[in-house]
């Protein structure tokens, strides 16, 4: 689909033991991107610094694109869960819903990757201030738990 490197960590990360329902809890409970959260653990992890403008531009970057595609494709996949036709298989339906959310969602790691700041060496706890940065962008306390998963701590 993409030889993006953030791409591919995202898959990878995501496809990681307990790290989906972490991704979800951030997002449900706090209201997080899930795709930018996934950016700011890849800038950590390949030593690209970020600081609270940087993630302010990120978020605002993504924002329209956020608001106008992917949350409605997100709001109709998970509404076709709940038999909104009752007697008809909507789930092939759903599924296609599914992947065109995943291109949209591909779409925006490429917005993010294509800003992200050139790799420098990476520092021990930078995920962790990275999200803490991103709470206080956010204005709120992210999902203690989802975030020791995150961090694998």
């Amino acid at each position: 689909m993409s030889d993006d490197p953030l791409w591919g960590f995202a898959l990878g990360f995501y496809a990681r033991p307990g790290m989906a329902a972490a991704c979800i809890a951030l997002q449900d409970e706090a209201g997080c991107d899930v795709t930018l959260v996934l950016w700011l653990l890849w800038c950590a992890e390949t030593g690209r610094p970020l600081d609270a403008g940087v993630i302010a531009a990120a978020n605002a970057r993504l924002a329209p694109w956020r608001a106008a595609v992917v949350a409605p494709l997100r709001a109709a996949r998970r509404a076709m869960k709940g038999g909104l036709l009752p007697g008809i298989d909507t789930d092939a339906c759903r599924e296609r819903v599914k992947g065109v959310e995943l291109e949209a969602e591909r779409l925006a790691l490429a917005a993010l990757s294509a800003m992200a700041p050139e790799a420098s060496r990476v520092e021990a706890g930078a995920a962790a201030r990275n999200l803490a940065l991103y709470a206080d962008h956010v204005g709120r306390g992210l999902p203690a738990a989802a975030v020791r998963a995150l961090l694998g701590t």
